[in-house]
């Protein structure tokens, strides 16, 4: 399994389906790209929830004035059996600025704009719009 393909399908899934929330698996990289996404405007809230073995973290769900889900749909770039790095020269913005490219970055896990604001390049791990 990948986690990270697991984490952004449940996402739109669950806005699909008109979910408030979703409660994944926890993992520090999920809870990571979890709050650069609330950072980014694509979910409302991120919460860690339990204890040790049993931990999950519960996404709030954003939705547009309208009703309609914040996220229309994302493109896992990176998979585990190709993985695509991008240097600082390489990032594009997506759909004209309009989406975000996330990426794992030595500095941690950063949006497209921060990377290139940053000067720092890695591996490009999804785009989301």
């Amino acid at each position: 399994m990948d986690p990270v393909a697991d984490l952004i399908v449940r996402l739109k899934n669950a806005g699909a389906a008109g979910k408030q929330s979703v409660s994944i698996p926890f993992s520090n990289l999920k809870n990571a790209i979890a709050e650069k996404l609330q950072d980014a405007g694509y979910v409302q809230a991120v919460e860690k929830k339990g204890k040790k073995v049993r931990k999950t973290l519960d996404i709030t769900l954003k939705y547009d004035e309208s009703g309609a889900h914040v996220i229309h749909d994302a493109r896992r770039v990176s998979k585990p059996g190709r993985r695509v790095y991008k240097s600082v020269l390489e990032i594009v913005p997506v759909r004209y600025g309009h989406g975000a490219l996330f990426l794992s970055t030595p500095k941690g896990i950063k949006t497209d704009k921060e990377a290139r604001q940053e000067k720092v390049g890695g591996e490009a791990l999804f785009e989301i719009w």
